[in-house]
């Protein structure tokens, strides 16, 4: 059976991106056999096996050919949320006795920041550093908070919220500079803007499957050789010792075929245009009653977080029912209060409140944008009758 494809009746949109993607027809196509065909065990050396070591193998290679590593820096995971569990933890744990302190902003998503007051019982020292109202962390802040103590400094590379990109080469370079190892988590950024992991400079970086048109359950960690990293799943030596577990191979076959994608396309086919327009028509239509939170160049294309002045993001959505998108990062879904994020941003309670995160991707079409336009329209004049 194909995987299911966003609806594509126009009484449908998907605007959450962000939050999944669907499985790309190409990569499902590539998965299918290993379901039925291929169910050996990949350390098994028989028939049932034959050529699932060489799959993994060509799906790492894949992995690494998008980030410009070595394969054999490609640690798979379960997800993005492993992936950042295993650099955080596995850097603490091996390196506790040089030191206990780690650096991270206040704006990172839950699967860092919850890993981080995990360690926090555990004796870790952790600096939250302070981002400006775009959402951006200035490098000489981050270095200001090392200390001798410091192990580890990881900021994501783009915020899923708000798309702002950071400045993760400078950052590297300060990093290196102290001999502190630096982890950042992509998941965001990959298949929207180019990630090089020797570019950035960074010693440790995350992967998520389901936000690169591969499916849910799967990731990646990069680590620069030479990273003294404590294994975060032990048992047998899969993944060079790094990550127990028997391999999932179909879903590390899908994630290499959604890399290779990426990789091949040089971003993920989104039109950036479209989003222009979105924001456009909003604002010319509004004007002062909407807001974009976020850094208004150094941002995801696809990604726009818009206050609606005078609204809840909540109230704007059930009058939505057309259009999947989400009130910040979907793991904040259903909490009426102001993000964790745009708290950090200073961003006004007033306005904050109002905040509607529209992300788009692959198979997002202009006919989608200008209904989408129209039933926001539609949404806030409904708002202003019923006010009234």
């Amino acid at each position: 059976m194909a995987p299911i494809q966003p609806e594509r009746s126009l009484d449908r949109i998907y605007l959450d991106y962000n939050a999944s993607t669907p499985i790309d027809p190409e990569v499902w196509k590539e998965m299918e056999p290993c379901f039925v065909d291929y169910f050996g065990n990949p350390s098994s050396a028989h028939w049932a096996s034959e050529g699932l070591h060489d799959s993994i193998e060509s799906a790492r290679s894949k992995v690494a050919a998008l980030l410009r590593c070595a394969a054999d820096e490609i640690v798979f995971t379960s997800g993005g949320s492993e992936a950042n569990n295993q650099a955080i933890k596995g850097i603490f744990f091996a390196l506790r006795i040089r030191g206990n302190h780690i650096v991270t902003t206040k704006i990172e998503h839950p699967s860092v920041t919850e890993p981080i007051a995990f360690l926090e019982k555990l004796g870790a020292d952790v600096t939250y550093v302070d981002v400006d109202e775009y959402g951006f962390v200035s490098p000489e802040a981050i270095e200001k908070a090392i200390t001798d103590k410091t192990i580890l400094i990881t900021v994501m590379h783009a915020n899923n919220e708000v798309g702002t990109l950071q400045p993760i080469a400078e950052i590297a370079r300060i990093a290196r500079e102290y001999g502190v190892y630096l982890h950042t988590d992509a998941a965001q950024s990959i298949g929207k803007v180019p990630v090089d992991a020797e570019e950035l400079g960074v010693d440790m970086l995350s992967i998520a499957g389901h936000k690169i048109y591969a499916p849910k359950g799967v990731g990646a960690l990069y680590i620069r050789k030479g990273t003294a990293i404590e294994p975060f799943v032990h048992g047998a030596g899969h993944e060079s010792g790094r990550r127990a577990g028997t391999e999932n191979v179909p879903y590390l076959v899908g994630l290499g075929k959604a890399a290779e994608l990426v990789h091949v396309r040089k971003a993920s086919g989104y039109n950036g245009e479209l989003g222009k327009r979105f924001w456009r028509e909003l604002k010319d239509h509004f004007h002062s009653r909407v807001s974009l939170n976020g850094h208004p160049d150094d941002r995801l294309p696809n990604t726009f977080n818009i206050n609606f002045h005078g609204f809840s993001g909540q109230e704007v959505l059930r009058l939505l029912p057309e259009i999947a998108a989400s009130t910040g990062s979907a793991c904040h879904t259903g909490i009426t209060a102001l993000s964790p994020v745009l708290k950090a941003m200073k961003v006004k309670e007033e306005f904050g409140k109002g905040a509607v995160r529209f992300s788009l991707g692959r198979y997002t079409t202009e006919n989608e944008i200008m209904t989408a336009i129209r039933l926001i329209f539609r949404c806030a004049c409904t708002c202003r009758k019923n006010r009234s």
